[in-house]
């Protein structure tokens, strides 16, 4: 269920490891940059595979996203698997396919 008349924003991103995935689908995940207003860096990004299993962990991109929620859930970010995107930098982290 999204949040009503959230509207998408461009947002930057990172790939990184979770300490834990306990709950959590694949190894490598994607959140925001810290210091984007409204986009804390503890939020989840639902977006595109691409960007967490073709570039090197710690690559930084830009997305169109928006804030949401699940219904009975938390918020997370969310952006369509089918936008493009821009990659800002490189990671200096390996690259993962699970």
């Amino acid at each position: 269920m999204a949040i009503k008349d959230e509207k998408y924003y461009l947002i930057e991103v990172e790939s990184y490891l979770p300490n834990s995935t306990s709950g959590l689908h694949g190894k490598v995940h994607i959140r925001p940059i810290p210091g984007q207003e409204d986009f804390p860096s503890t939020l989840r990004v639902e977006c595109s595979k691409d960007l967490s299993r073709n570039y090197p962990v710690g690559t930084r991109f830009r997305i169109k996203a928006k804030l949401t929620d699940l219904l009975g859930g938390g918020k997370f970010v969310y952006s369509s698997f089918q936008w493009t995107y821009n990659v800002i930098s490189l990671g200096k982290g390996p690259i993962i396919k699970d």
